[in-house]
């Protein structure tokens, strides 16, 4: 027995660092290489520009927005649907749902109907991130007065990383040497070109509420949308044309793969996305991706996107090919709509409706 224990504690180890491994290399090889980073802090939250975008089709990095079809369709009511809320409660509210994206109430949803609800939906969310710039340009213009330069942006944000303000305030204003680590100077780097960029003729390097909001939300702004699919082009585009082949589109950086399940999560990385850029994204079907092209299919505003969306939803779980979607159709595939499952989905559905 007491061999056993002497054992049985170098084996435990072993097999936690093992599990531990297969964790860390069953992400796709596109993300295994991001450095991992404390958690934002409040402040860092409120003036830096978000990482994710609600309702726009394409991360800020180039990677598919995963969650796009349950941002569109739920709108600002996405949190309700948390993947360990109750199924009876998430499914009552689904049906609510529908009621209302079936506006002509035939009891069906055509590709109109959902086009509709979708741009009502994405208006939510550009309500939604104007009403927290209000908050996050409040905190960078204490004074009140409606101006923030860019120096006074960087003393905050420096602050918000841990940095003595008044220091920071002051070697600024000396243009003295800040001594700043590799990391945050990148970052600094990188929100300064962001800042010219949404600070609209004649620039003086100072923003408003309105720019500001452009900075922290590029969609809201036909101009920080170009810069933003610059920005996504430049670190896609392989041989400089600034146009994405579909090669370029769905490579993958250098990396090892380790194991079968992180080469099945790559496979099905680059299937994605050559699904989208064959169907969606190449719109004239050239086999060439122009910037034009990519702002179009990144505009959340689009009508032309957002009925193109609406056939592609209904499509999913069309089971009847009838172009419409029924409430038993729309229950059933509950997690492709909402992120959540429903259980015995189809149960007294229509007493209930």
């Amino acid at each position: 027995m007491a061999v056993w224990r002497k054992l049985a504690a170098p084996l435990l180890l072993c097999a936690l660092f093992l599990l531990q491994t297969i964790s860390v290399h069953a992400r796709p090889a596109n993300m295994s290489a991001s450095k991992e980073k404390s958690p934002p802090t409040k402040d860092e939250n409120e003036i830096l520009p978000p990482d994710h975008l609600n309702g726009v089709k394409m991360e800020m990095d180039g990677h598919l927005n995963k969650d796009f079809h349950q941002e569109v369709f739920l709108g600002k009511e996405i949190e309700e649907f948390e993947e360990d809320s109750e199924p009876r409660r998430n499914r009552k509210k689904l049906i609510e749902i529908f009621t209302k994206v079936d506006y002509n109430k035939d009891k069906s949803v055509s590709a109109k109907e959902m086009q509709r609800w979708i741009m009502v939906k994405t208006e939510e969310h550009f309500q939604e991130a104007m009403v927290e710039n209000k908050n996050s340009f409040r905190a960078v213009d204490p004074d009140g007065d409606g101006h923030v330069t860019w120096d006074e942006y960087r003393v905050k944000f420096l602050a918000s990383k841990g940095f003595n303000e008044k220091e920071m305030a002051e070697k600024i204003k000396n243009n003295e040497d800040l001594k700043l680590d590799e990391e945050t100077q990148e970052v600094l780097e990188s929100l300064k070109d962001r800042w010219f960029q949404a600070d609209t003729p004649p620039a003086d390097q100072v923003l408003n509420e309105q720019e500001f909001l452009s900075f922290l939300h590029p969609e809201h702004s036909r101009g920080m949308l170009k810069y933003m699919v610059k920005e996504i082009v430049r670190d896609l585009d392989q041989d400089g044309d600034k146009k994405l082949t579909l090669s370029e589109f769905i490579s993958l950086p250098v990396g090892t793969v380790e194991n079968q399940q992180a080469q099945d999560i790559d496979d099905d990385w680059v299937r994605e996305r050559k699904k989208e850029f064959e169907e969606v994204i190449d719109a004239n079907r050239d086999g060439i991706v122009t910037m034009e092209e990519l702002e179009e299919y990144m505009d959340p505003m689009n009508e032309h996107n957002a009925l193109n969306e609406a056939r592609q939803m209904i499509a999913v779980a069309d089971e009847n090919q009838n172009h419409n979607l029924e409430l038993d159709e729309i229950l059933k595939y509950s997690e492709y709509f909402t992120g959540s499952k429903l259980m015995d989905y189809a149960r007294n559905v229509h007493e209930e409706f």
